[in-house]
């Protein structure tokens, strides 16, 4: 019962920022000249074909998304590339998207399909620096255990696109951006890292982040960072006064879905937040303890999404809300009134092939029963293989959607 419970608040979530549900009420008005797509991210190839089922009138352009994320489209092309270390496919594609909108006119309308993934995805690299370069910087990136705001900032000074660069290039077209946030708080100048906005940061915010971090950047990157030639458009840029932006997906909006049906079973509900970051292993032990401290108050569930981090200390397999999971379960010891969920809408946690796993009250048993060390494995960053061997991944394929991660802690009775 925990368990279908709790995957059909996951589903629910999942549903509540499908597309081919959420796009076709925002599409803009038909353009007096051409109507181009410039699609990026893991949910791009969904809204491309959503945009095409409900658009009237020419149109064309470029959707780039994750392999294995496709969907079927006639005008609209789709390029699969690399996720979520760029490849030479994927900077390919952008080029193009690029070059489609260095060529608009004033009557014509550039429509941008945004969502999380998108900044490995549109992947020009700024002038001197390499494609090579931008797949050492991700790679360091990931490992580093810094924010996704932050790792954007530092994207967005390495990029010829990122950060209000790609609505520059198509000045003096209007640019329509229908986004899905996969970040906390839903900054547009966070997701995909903004390229249709302005960029509040700096080169000095991105020096900071990177020492602060301790990142090992290629000498190239070094060099133009110091450099600080050409910063990103900000605030009042004139190139930017024909961009609109539109959030059709939320974090928040799949809670409520959620919630919903937590209310319809009689459950209390409790929202932790929408927007919550942080090293995943601590915030795994912060909710086992305020489940542990929430038992005998009747039946409850505890709600967040958000993106956590993880930094890497061993060499297993997994992503942050497996990483989350196994802490919650070592935290909550076993405890026979909780179970909980954790997923990537996206379904694709980290770079495995699952969107996350369950908790049991009987997880620690089991997995003591088959010689399994949770702390040990925890500590090697194996909930991969943890979660693999007790038969508790959940694997959804992908989504081809993408609003964060998404949680629920069950408190019975």
């Amino acid at each position: 019962m925990d368990d279908h419970f709790l995957k059909e608040l996951f589903a629910a979530a999942i549903a509540a920022a499908d597309p081919l549900r959420v796009l076709p009420a925002h599409l803009p008005p038909a353009p007096r000249g051409r109507a181009v797509v410039a699609g990026f991210g893991k949910a791009s190839a969904r809204m491309a074909q959503a945009l095409e089922a409900h658009w009237t009138g020419p149109l064309e352009g470029i959707a780039i998304t994750r392999y294995g994320h496709e969907a079927p489209c006639r005008r609209i092309e789709i390029v699969t590339a690399a996720h979520p270390v760029p490849d030479a496919q994927g900077e390919a594609a952008a080029r193009r998207i690029v070059d489609f909108a260095c060529g608009l006119k004033a009557d014509d309308v550039l429509v941008c399909l945004v969502s999380g993934g998108g900044s490995s995805l549109l992947a020009v690299p700024a002038p001197g620096l390499t494609l090579a370069d931008k797949q050492s910087v991700n790679a360091a990136l990931l490992k580093s255990g810094a924010a996704i705001s932050e790792m954007n900032c530092v994207r967005k000074h390495l990029s010829a696109v990122k950060g209000g660069r790609l609505a520059a290039a198509a000045h003096p077209a209007p640019v329509v951006t229908l986004a899905i946030s996969d970040v906390p708080g839903d900054d547009p100048a966070v997701i995909a890292s903004g390229p249709t906005v302005a960029d509040p940061t700096t080169f000095a915010d991105a020096r900071a982040i990177v020492a602060r971090y301790g990142i090992d950047l290629p000498a190239a990157v070094v060099r133009y960072l110091a450099a600080a030639e050409e910063e990103t458009p900000k605030p009042n840029d004139p190139r930017l006064a024909r961009a609109a932006y539109t959030l059709i997906a939320t974090p928040a909006r799949s809670l409520r879905a959620a919630a919903e049906i937590v209310r319809a079973h009689g459950f209390e509900r409790v929202f932790l937040g929408d927007a919550m970051e942080g090293d995943a292993e601590a915030v795994g032990g912060d909710h086992a303890r305020d489940a542990l401290a929430r038992v005998g108050r009747g039946p409850c569930v505890l709600l967040s999404s958000g993106e956590t981090t993880v930094t890497v200390r061993g060499a297993g397999r997994g992503g942050r809300n497996g990483q989350y999971l196994l802490a919650l379960a070592v935290a909550a010891g076993g405890h026979p009134a909780i179970s909980a969920i954790a997923g990537d809408t996206d379904g694709i946690d980290g770079t495995e092939d699952n969107a996350g796993a369950v908790v049991r009250p009987d997880t620690l048993a089991r997995a003591r029963a088959l010689g399994l060390d949770p702390l040990d494995m925890l500590a090697k960053n194996d909930s991969y293989g943890f979660f693999e061997a007790l038969g508790d991944l959940v694997v959804t394929g992908p989504t081809l959607t993408n609003v964060n991660d998404f949680r629920a802690v069950l408190i019975g009775r």
